[in-house]
C-alpha cells in the first residue's frame, strides 16, 4: 500500500503562485506515473497534470503555459508549481499515483484564489 500526502495549499490572490507537494510513502515500481487532479465545488474531478518516472509530462489546455509537474524521483515525491492563478483554479487538489495498474489517492489539498 502507498500513502500520498500532500501539502502547500492555501489562499492565494488571482495572479499569485503557489506550489503543491506530494510525498509517497514507499518508492513506487518503474513505469509508475504520478500527477494531480482537482474538484471545483459541484463539478467531476479533472486531470490537471501527470508525469512519468521517465520524463514525460501531460497537461490539461487550461494550465498549459502557467503550472509546470515535476518529480525528484529519489525522495519519491512530485511538485505542481502553479503560476499566474485564477479564480478558476480554485479547488481541491488531489495527489495520485499509478504503479502497475494500481491508483493511489492523496486526501487532497485546497486551492483558493480569490479576485
Amino acid at each position: 500500500q502507498v500513502q500520498l500526502v500532500e501539502s502547500g495549499g492555501g489562499l492565494v490572490q488571482a495572479g499569485g503562485s503557489l506550489r503543491l507537494s506530494c510525498a509517497a510513502s514507499r518508492r513506487l515500481y518503474s513505469g509508475n506515473a504520478m500527477g494531480w487532479y482537482r474538484q471545483a465545488p459541484g463539478k467531476q474531478r479533472e486531470l490537471v497534470a501527470t508525469a512519468s518516472d521517465g520524463g514525460s509530462t501531460n497537461y490539461v489546455d487550461s494550465v498549459k503555459g502557467r503550472f509546470t509537474i515535476s518529480r525528484d524521483n529519489a525522495k519519491n515525491t512530485v511538485y505542481l508549481q502553479m503560476n499566474s492563478l485564477k479564480p478558476e483554479d480554485t479547488a481541491v487538489y488531489y495527489c495520485n499515483a499509478v504503479s502497475r495498474g494500481t491508483y493511489y489517492w492523496g486526501k487532497g489539498t485546497l486551492v483558493t484564489v480569490s479576485s
